[in-house]
């Protein structure tokens, strides 16, 4: 049973997430929480470390997959980021993190998977690993590797957020749509992309990035930050 009051599941274990510190998709799904003002028990999974934890055989026993984030609700276990939003959305609907409109709610999920599936998995650690390890990618061509594909992606998006008109996704608070933008921003600055061609893109970051659930998701603060 689900008291929508408070978003909490009478009798549910804690919310578990497992996740890296600097994972784009754990760090979507740490705002989303956040947003809908959820407790829940953070567990780092260290990308790197031992030869990446995430493949060792006690991780993968919970997600065969082999990657972040991992949400845990009691018996269920969901990963891939967006499937746990849709998950948050329908298991603990308020506040709903998508517009009421289905035009509205179409337009969020569409820019929404352009940043998870389009652009986000180009500069992804294991695709980077690959072309540094594998192909053996200098550090040079990896970077214009990734500055090309964040602001092909990035074009997208600003040209997308032209439909909000200044406007937050949920008029005057963020949702699902800034809880994946936002982290592909971090990326975009961490790899020293210029974002001077997308004002939207920054202006909405500027809305979104003083508030306390942004704040509190960020990679910086998490218990596992380096």
């Amino acid at each position: 049973m689900i008291n929508t009051e408070t978003n909490q599941t009478v009798g549910s274990p804690t919310l578990k997430l497992y996740g890296y510190w600097r994972s784009s998709a754990a760090y979507r799904v740490r705002i989303a929480l956040n947003l809908k003002g959820m407790a829940f028990e953070n567990l780092p999974v260290h990308l790197v470390k031992d030869g990446g934890q995430q493949h060792s055989a006690d991780y993968k026993a919970l997600n065969p997959q082999g990657l972040v984030p991992l949400l845990v609700d009691g018996d269920v276990r969901i990963s891939q980021s967006l499937a746990i939003l849709e998950y948050l959305e329908e298991v603990f609907p308020l506040p709903s993190l998508l517009p009421d409109d289905p035009a509205d709610r179409a337009r969020v999920r569409s820019l929404a998977l352009h940043i998870a599936c389009d652009l986000h998995p180009l500069n992804n650690l294991r695709v980077l690993q690959y072309l540094s390890g594998t192909l053996g990618v200098d550090d040079a061509a990896k970077q214009q590797w990734i500055q090309h594909w964040i602001s092909t992606g990035l074009a997208g998006v600003e040209q997308g957020l032209a439909a909000f008109d200044g406007k937050l996704s949920l008029g005057r608070r963020p949702g699902y749509l800034e809880a994946c933008l936002i982290p592909q921003v971090y990326n975009a600055r961490r790899f020293a992309c210029d974002l001077n061609a997308y004002p939207r893109i920054l202006q909405m970051t500027e809305q979104c990035e003083s508030l306390e659930a942004f704040s509190k998701a960020a990679p910086e603060v998490q218990p596992d930050a380096q």
